[in-house]
């Protein structure tokens, strides 16, 4: 451990990737660099403590250096790392530090590199991981939070979320040309695991017709279908055959199984439930045919792309705030974005908050039900759901059984 003002600190990005993590990395290493500072990389999370112990790396592989990634020829000394996607330090998803074998390796090596303090940027999950090690390996700990999620405690953005809602928003910029073409309802599937953030951000700024999300609906029951479907009976009568309806991956089945495939299951009840209606000839249906739908599942493409400009300039000031903490002695913080500004908070009531959302098995930080953005929504006539519906399980009207929407529901693409 160092006594002196030249201080030695570690970086590592955890959990799942995503724009930004390069500029946070950048900015440690500059701001760090400026005040004669050392910088590691820790490379794969925290296997790469496991790997210093083992020997499988010396500490000089991993010093970092303000101009480490210049690019050969007549391009050097061009930094290039705010505009890359990913991270090149590598990122762990997964690891068993629960394992107290592992978990002392863990801590062994980040001794050996003799660290003052450690800056770790992950989402909740990792956060929480890296907060668990800290306390028993005694680390002076800063976290960085980046999820796409946008779902850690105390801040109201996390690096990656801003990307991420760009290029949700995009990509059903682009389906809307299909859907009109073909007279389609798109039905698109998008990350967020138990929180419905990026879903509403990108169906609001991407035009769609209905946004479905755990806060406001968090199963798929028959009055959800019940309302989509007269959502897209108006827009029918308003001469628009076409809809574009959004889904968190945290919805889940009417009988509460989370599934992998909930943009397929809602596009299966919507076509039944369409044709049934129109069966029933009532007024407002008149005219309305079986709806012919659609499933896009973005997957890991919301995870990549370059960095948006608010990223970067996001992530570059947490990676500064981070060393400034370290600089003041300020340990055991979270550095979060609030009310336009970067701050910070202790981690350790984050961690609180993480720990009993995990346990309970719900959002740490979930979307605000009558919050701006939901209320904005309404506003503009998007069906998100309606809260008081989960009070009455029944829809009115006649409903149509689960079986017989997935048997009525089978189409070619």
């Amino acid at each position: 451990m160092n006594n002196s003002s030249k201080k030695r600190i570690g970086i590592l990005t955890s959990g799942g990737d995503c724009p930004g993590l390069n500029a946070v990395i950048r900015a440690v290493v500059k701001c760090a660099s400026h005040k004669g500072w050392e910088v590691y990389g820790i490379p794969y999370g925290t296997d790469g403590f496991i790997d210093i112990t083992n020997g499988d790396r010396q500490p000089e592989d991993l010093k970092l250096y303000e101009h480490g990634y210049d690019i050969p020829g007549l391009l050097q000394g061009l930094d290039v790392l705010q505009f890359l996607s990913g991270s090149v330090l590598g990122s762990l998803s997964k690891g068993n530090t629960g394992d107290p074998e592992i978990a002392e390796k863990i801590i062994q090596g980040y001794n050996r590199l003799g660290l003052d303090a450690l800056i770790g940027v992950g989402g909740d999950g990792s956060l929480e991981i890296l907060y668990q090690l800290a306390q028993k390996g005694q680390w002076k700990l800063i976290g960085v939070p980046k999820t796409i999620d946008n779902d850690v405690p105390f801040t109201e953005r996390s690096v990656g979320f801003d990307t991420a809602v760009d290029t949700v928003t995009e990509a059903l910029y682009d389906l809307t040309f299909t859907a009109a073409s073909h007279e389609r309802v798109m039905v698109v599937e998008v990350m967020g695991r138990d929180a419905g953030h990026l879903a509403l951000h990108a169906g609001i700024a991407g035009g769609a017709d209905v946004i479905l999300i755990p806060e406001l609906t968090p199963i798929v029951n028959k009055e959800v279908v019940h309302n989509i479907c007269h959502k897209i009976a108006r827009l029918h009568q308003e001469k628009r055959k076409f809809a574009l309806v959004v889904v968190a991956e945290g919805v889940k089945h009417e009988d509460r199984r989370q599934s992998r495939a909930i943009g397929d299951y809602v596009a299966k009840q919507i076509k039944a439930y369409s044709k049934h209606l129109c069966d029933r000839d009532a007024i407002e249906f008149c005219g309305m045919q079986e709806v012919d739908t659609r499933v896009t599942v973005l997957g890991h493409l919301q995870r990549s792309g370059t960095p948006s400009s608010f990223d970067r300039l996001l992530a570059t000031s947490f990676g500064i705030k981070a060393v400034q903490l370290i600089d003041g002695e300020q340990y055991n913080r979270l550095v979060v974005w609030e009310g336009g500004k970067v701050e910070s908070k202790p981690l350790e009531q984050a961690i609180a908050l993480i720990s009993q959302a995990h346990q309970q098995q719900r959002c740490p930080s979930p979307v605000d039900s009558n919050g701006f953005m939901v209320q904005s929504a309404r506003a503009l006539g998007i069906y998100v759901g309606d809260p008081s519906a989960w009070n009455s399980p029944q829809a009115p009207g006649p409903t149509v059984e689960v079986a017989t929407v997935e048997e009525a529901s089978q189409s070619s693409l």
